[in-house]
């Protein structure tokens, strides 16, 4: 059975997306939609969701994204990729024991130290409607993100990568996180070896490509 990431692209399977087009890995995009932002998710035309029986046999937590690999399911953005990353081999994927720590490790900083404050400043600055949005909280994530930007920034001034001196999936998981906060221009023009990554990880064509993905799929 060929590789079938489930989730769409206005997802975490934005990470999977991006890394599977970097590989050229061949897939099959299943795009199963968060059951919140359907109107009618038991409707006999709703499309499948993240509570579908027919996604819960596959992910029983109900959450996207989700793959199957020759049988093998597994579920977690960040940890599809180091996966993905892993059996795929090459440049992109740890070179070394070293280098699977460092992977496993700014993986789980940026999910847990930057991906909540980040995602605050998306919806609070951009995302949800005026009347719902919460400036103060807002504000109190981007100084939140001070710190994190900044050892960061550090990081990234050696040579521009996270890992090896090169472009690999821990950039894809770090920086998929780090896009949220973009609302907060002033954390970007404070760390500008953090801008300068992130806007080359955005200018690769397999993002480019991932990114069209998204535009074309309903908001």
């Amino acid at each position: 059975m060929p590789l079938t990431i489930h989730g769409c692209y206005r997802s975490r399977a934005s990470r999977n997306i991006w890394l599977a087009n970097e590989l050229g890995l061949t897939f099959t995009h299943n795009p199963v939609i968060q059951v919140y932002r359907l109107p009618n998710p038991d409707a006999a035309d709703a499309p499948m969701h993240t509570q579908s029986p027919a996604f819960l046999a596959v992910n029983p937590n109900g959450q996207i994204p989700a793959i199957e690999d020759d049988g093998f399911v597994l579920t977690e953005s960040l940890a599809i990729n180091l996966y993905l990353a892993r059996k795929a081999g090459g440049p992109l994927a740890p070179a070394n024991v070293q280098e699977e720590g460092l992977a496993a490790m700014w993986s789980l900083w940026a999910a847990t130290g930057c991906e909540p404050h980040a995602l605050n400043i998306l919806y609070h600055r951009v995302a949800k409607p005026p009347a719902e949005r919460d400036a103060k909280l807002a504000d109190a994530c981007v100084e939140a993100l001070r710190k994190p930007f900044k050892v960061l920034n550090q990081a990234l001034a050696r040579d521009g990568f996270l890992m090896g001196g090169r472009f690999t999936v821990v950039d894809i998981n770090v920086a998929e996180i780090i896009r949220y906060a973009v609302p907060a221009p002033d954390l970007f023009a404070d760390n500008p070896h953090v801008k300068a990554w992130l806007d080359a990880c955005h200018a690769r064509p397999a993002f480019k490509a991932m990114w069209a993905g998204r535009d074309a799929e309903p908001a």
